[in-house]
């Protein structure tokens, strides 16, 4: 199934979902407690993504990346999932760098991958104009503060023909398909997550918060022409997997 981009374009300053402030006292502590769950996660994380998409992670990464480009930039790198499945189908780590906000983060990809690593921001990345082949975000757009801004930014750093593949968790739009994604990641992950510790249930439980308040996927495919990307789509898969995907214009 796909989305295409019909009508208005947004303005600038839309954020993917309402502020939760049952995590966080104000809209602007938001990336102070992202960056400090994901800190404190670090090391549970990889176990927890292997629980939360039923193990099928490795294969969906592989399969949506053998369209991509040579040079390529992984925004939220995390512990590297995304990252290690691009250096192996370029085949040079060096055509692959990470990126990421969280230095907890960064310090357990450090541990399996020898590509270069950069703590920054989405919103703002210290790259070169034109720099990139194609840049990646793997389930972590629900994190920044401004689409359209952050959407801007991946385009300066594409070379033009650049790719920009983003991977997401979508809220399924059956009732049937919300059943079963909130009973799982509202529920059941959040409470095996606890067996890593209270930290990890907190982070499960705001990924599923982030996910059921999420904006559609029409809104992020406006986001992404609004921004000076061709091409916007979104590709769904089972009601909850979603790629999204533009092109910077020659």
């Amino acid at each position: 199934m796909s989305s295409e981009d019909s009508g208005a374009v947004p303005p600038a300053g839309v954020a993917p979902h309402q502020p939760l402030l049952g995590y966080y006292a104000a809209p602007e502590a938001r990336t102070g407690f992202v960056r400090n769950l994901f800190n404190r996660t670090a090391g549970a994380y990889d176990g927890i993504n292997t629980v939360l998409s039923f193990g099928s992670g490795a294969w969906y990464r592989r399969k949506v990346l053998r369209e991509g480009g040579m040079r390529v930039l992984d925004v939220a790198v995390g512990t590297g999932l995304l990252a290690r499945e691009a250096a192996r189908i370029t085949g040079r780590d060096e055509d692959v760098i990470g990126l990421d906000l969280s230095e907890g983060m960064l310090a357990v990809a450090r541990r399996s991958l020898r590509i270069p690593l950069v703590q920054a921001r989405a919103e703002v990345l210290p790259l070169a104009d034109a720099s990139m082949d194609m840049l990646t975000m793997g389930y972590a757009l629900r994190h920044v503060a401004d689409l359209v801004g952050t959407f801007a930014e991946y385009r300066r750093v594409l070379r033009p023909d650049g790719r920009v593949l983003l991977l997401e968790l979508g809220r399924p739009e059956s009732r049937a398909g919300y059943a079963v994604a909130k009973a799982w990641l509202g529920g059941v992950v959040p409470a095996l997550s606890r067996l890593a510790g209270a930290e990890a249930r907190t982070l499960m439980r705001y990924y599923w918060d982030t996910i059921d308040g999420c904006v559609p996927a029409e809104e992020i495919v406006r986001c992404l022409t609004a921004a000076g990307l061709d091409g916007a789509v979104c590709k769904t898969e089972l009601g909850l997997f979603r790629a999204y995907s533009a092109v910077r214009p020659a």
